[in-house]
């Protein structure tokens, strides 16, 4: 997915991070694969914490919303309502996107309250107290104002955190036992 945004003929913050795999993009398939193969990651460490089940719940349900993301692309420019005439799949792109980051933050959330490792409390709370004001702030900007440059930079901003926030707990997880 990286590659598909830096190398890709737009700038790094032009446009939504979802635009790298619309049709003709010259890496739309890699930006596609490798968001379809980040949802697998989601779904193997939902099931690596399937002794919390709410949690591994959340996860596996964003590891699926991020593979719709990844198997429905927008059409070019990723329109959205209300400021852009949109089609079907823009919607559902759009939604499984939306929906997937607030579910990931809720399993965020859940490892806070409910994890007996203190690591993965505090990697948890951190990436809320980073991705919960950003998601905010990006929610409103495409509400209130659409397409921007500064929607375009929060956004990254929100994925750099979420994938972050994947990588050590993955990371954590296969290395820090819980007690019993």
């Amino acid at each position: 997915m990286l590659v598909a945004l830096v190398v890709g003929p737009r700038g790094w913050w032009d446009g939504y991070v979802s635009e790298a795999g619309t049709g003709g993009q010259p890496y739309a398939i890699t930006y596609r694969s490798g968001l379809v193969l980040l949802a697998v990651g989601v779904a193997l460490l939902g099931l690596a914490l399937r002794r919390m089940r709410l949690v591994s719940a959340s996860l596996v349900i964003a590891a699926v919303l991020a593979a719709t993301s990844g198997l429905v692309a927008c059409s070019d420019t990723c329109p959205l309502p209300p400021y852009e005439p949109s089609t079907p799949a823009d919607i559902v792109h759009a939604t499984a996107s939306v929906v997937g980051m607030i579910v990931l933050a809720a399993a965020m959330v859940l490892i806070w309250f409910t994890d007996p490792r203190p690591v993965m409390r505090r990697l948890a709370a951190g990436a809320l107290v980073l991705v919960v004001p950003l998601g905010a702030a990006l929610g409103a900007t495409m509400l209130f104002v659409g397409r921007s440059d500064f929607g375009a930079v929060v956004e990254r901003l929100v994925l750099i955190v979420a994938v972050s926030w994947l990588v050590g707990a993955g990371l954590v997880n296969g290395l820090v036992r819980p007690s019993r």
